[in-house]
């Protein structure tokens, strides 16, 4: 097999992850997010080397804003005029 040969199917590859990547999380953003949740849990494990943690950290999901108690709308809190 040649190097270029190779090349365009390394470029072929990288192409079709990234569409079924970019699909995945348009279609299924839920499950993206409670993937990797899990993925960011197990490697913040306590027995886990410190470059496993700061991965953990970067890959976890963002906190989400909860809409029930106070969310910070001001939906509920008396009119201030």
């Amino acid at each position: 097999m040649s190097a270029s040969l190779l090349l365009q199917y390394l470029v072929i590859a990288l192409a079709v992850a990234w569409a079924t990547a970019y699909v995945v999380r348009r279609q299924w953003p839920q499950a993206v997010r409670r993937g990797r949740g899990r993925v960011a849990l197990w490697l913040l494990r306590e027995q886990h080397a410190g470059w496993m943690k700061r991965l953990g950290r970067r890959i976890a999901p963002p906190a989400r804003a909860e809409a029930g108690g106070c969310g910070g709308c001001t939906g509920c809190a008396p009119d201030a005029r």
